[in-house]
């Protein structure tokens, strides 16, 4: 099929494809789900930034903003494709190496997949917290099965409430979408509106009652503490930019994360007006849910005060942690305190609070969907590219990958019993900063590389520079942020993202022969363009070697 045919009007479904069965605002509710992301760390970026923490969200959703519109050139030229950004950016990098088209999809998985894990754990824990006390035997029971404690001090996999009840939650979330992408949309506008409510609510409700307090947003300066352990403001020296760098780091996992609305090209009805109307309007979405509600979480917990000290025995450990509350609240920095600290924002009492509580449950049940849906078409599209393993491009009568989707519940079931969910985080944003680097670059590729493919939509170049610029930025604040979450978050994730290299080897050289699908090898324009793939020269290779440098640069800089 060539790519002119997939721009004009949509062609019956085929029996074992995705289908085109939905508008730009079907993608809008899926993606509705992206604004729920905020809750996975707006407690352990607050407890690490320090009082400029709001700014750091609103910093960090004015660059994905900017980011998107990249990425909604790239989905346009390829309307026949589904799987998100990094697929369409692959196409760009593919003839330049190998090695990097898949590298930049799984890099893009592994960042959205485990929305899954981290977001059923958070919603099994505010289930919990409703229905016993924190000292319940249900709540306090654990049994460890691997101690992960030389990856990380505290790390294990283990089994408990919250393990069970939240594989019970990834379940529902797979039955609601094995029935296909239009069942989903349905789905999750009905979840979209009652879900996004609470949040609208706690960003909304304290400005208006003037429960936002503005020393709580200052003074601008970073996090620190005196040899008692109390909490005094820091300096912008070093050690300053690198917390700042911190947490713009773990923010962009949130805050990028609406570049899920392109993923759906290969189902929108017109994927030449869909795509734009998709990301822009999921873009304005998260512009004011990740401005309004740091704001006010922060100006009414404000960061937070020691409580009781730490205690030290002889020889200088810590045997139990300092205890702070508000913001610096361990069950804050965890996300687990976050839904109800929430609910008493709103200051309805007992009833209204377990109301609150009970939609940002369904708010992150709107999130797991959004994660299942883009993460599992990631790895359909990638398998059906010659990326993956062959078995991943199955789909129902549905149209649904539930192959995919059976591979991402399973590999999140055994994220699901690590015991830091903050942590699993930070190591897949380490993955998602790679990918948005290589595919922001992508668009610049494409336009050098691919003069004369129809544009549904093409962004003003400055925008495209701005992209670039940002594509460096953000390999900065890898660099210079990642290890603010553990020491070995930053290579971790770099052992992790390099995890391809087998797999695809094996797909392409052992299961292929060395030969990409026939679909690929029109979408590189090996056949319709000849001659006009690699015009870009030296420029890639270059691009990367200036990336490498600035992660080097940056992690050189930084002082923790």
């Amino acid at each position: 099929m060539s790519i002119a045919a997939t721009t004009g009007a949509a062609a019956p479904p085929e029996a074992g494809t995705l289908q085109r069965k939905i508008s730009w605002t079907g993608a809008f509710w899926i993606a509705s789900g992206v604004p729920a992301l905020v809750l996975f760390s707006i407690g352990a970026i607050g407890a690490t930034v320090g009082a400029p923490a709001w700014f750091v969200w609103i910093l960090s959703i004015i660059f994905g903003f900017i980011q998107a519109f990249s990425y909604a050139e790239i989905a346009g030229l390829f309307p026949h494709k589904s799987g998100g950004a990094s697929v369409y950016g692959a196409i760009a990098w593919v003839r330049y190496g190998k090695l990097l088209a898949p590298f930049s999809v799984w890099c893009n998985w592994l960042a959205w997949s485990p929305v899954l894990s981290i977001g059923s754990g958070l919603a099994a824990g505010y289930v919990l917290s409703i229905l016993f006390p924190a000292d319940a035997a249900i709540n306090t029971w654990q049994l460890t099965l691997v101690d992960l404690g030389w990856l990380k001090t505290g790390l294990a996999l283990r089994l408990n409430a919250t393990f069970f009840l939240g594989a019970a939650l990834l379940l529902v979330a797979f039955a609601i979408q094995h029935r296909g992408i239009s069942q989903t949309a349905r789905v999750q506008v009905i979840l979209g509106v009652v879900a996004l409510l609470p949040l609208v609510l706690i960003g909304v409700v304290p400005l208006i009652t003037g429960d936002v307090l503005a020393a709580h947003l200052g003074p601008f300066a970073p996090l620190a503490k005196d040899e008692a352990g109390k909490v005094i403001a820091g300096s912008w020296d070093m050690a300053g930019i690198t917390l700042m760098a911190g947490g713009l780091f773990i923010a962009a996992w949130s805050t990028y994360g609406f570049e899920t609305a392109v993923c759906y090209t290969r189902e929108f009805k017109d994927p030449k007006t869909d795509t734009f109307k998709a990301i822009l309007y999921s873009g304005l979405l998260c512009i004011f849910v990740f401005t309004i509600v740091p704001i006010s979480f922060q100006g009414v917990l404000g960061l937070g005060q020691l409580v009781t000290p730490a205690v030290v025995d002889a020889s200088g450990t810590v045997t139990t942690p300092a205890v702070y509350d508000g913001i610096l609240s361990a069950d804050i920095y965890s996300g687990m305190g976050v839904a109800s600290a929430m609910a008493d924002m709103i200051k309805g009492g007992p009833i209204v609070h377990h109301v609150i509580v009970v939609m940002l449950i369904l708010a992150l049940m709107l999130a797991i969907i959004t994660s299942m849906a883009g993460s599992s078409r990631t790895l359909y599209q990638a398998s059906v590219d010659g990326w993956l393993p062959k078995y991943l491009s199955h789909v129902n009568e549905n149209g649904a990958p539930t192959k995919a989707m059976w591979t991402d519940l399973g590999f999140n079931l055994i994220l699901l019993m690590m015991s830091d969910y903050v942590f699993i985080l930070a190591i897949s944003n380490v993955c998602y900063i790679l990918f948005n680097f290589l595919n922001l670059n992508a668009a610049w590729m494409h336009r050098i590389d691919r003069p004369n493919w129809e544009r549904p939509f093409k962004a003003p170049t400055w925008l495209i520079a701005m992209g670039t610029v940002l594509a460096y930025v953000n390999l900065f604040l890898l660099g210079m942020g990642a290890d603010i979450w553990g020491a070995g978050t930053l290579v971790t994730g770099l052992v992790v993202s390099a995890a391809i290299i087998p797999v695809f080897l094996f797909r392409h050289y052992v299961t292929d022969k060395g030969q990409f699908p026939a679909a690929m090898m029109e979408d590189m324009h090996l056949k319709s363009e000849t001659g006009a793939g690699t015009r870009a020269g030296l420029l890639p290779y270059l691009a990367l070697a200036l990336g490498a440098g600035v992660i080097i640069v940056a992690r050189t800089l930084a002082v923790y």
